[in-house]
């Protein structure tokens, strides 16, 4: 047998390359999802922990120098 390359592998190799991609895979997203961090409940309490900016006066921003030639 001639399994060190793709291309000359027989099946059973090429499944084994499919089984462990899988595993892999999965055990990545697995440790992904058990490594997100736990948010707070925002449900019960409401704290500000800056000053609320209001918005100010509207402003349009235009320019005229701007030649066009068609």
């Amino acid at each position: 047998m001639n399994n060190y390359t793709l291309k000359t592998a027989d099946r059973l190799t090429h499944i084994k390359i499919v089984v462990v991609s899988l595993v892999a895979g999965i055990a990545v997203v697995g440790v992904g999802i058990a490594a997100r961090p736990e948010l707070p409940d925002m449900s019960t309490r409401l704290e500000a922990r800056a000053p609320v900016l209001k918005p100010g006066k509207e402003v349009i921003w235009t320019q005229a120098d701007q030649v066009t030639i068609r």
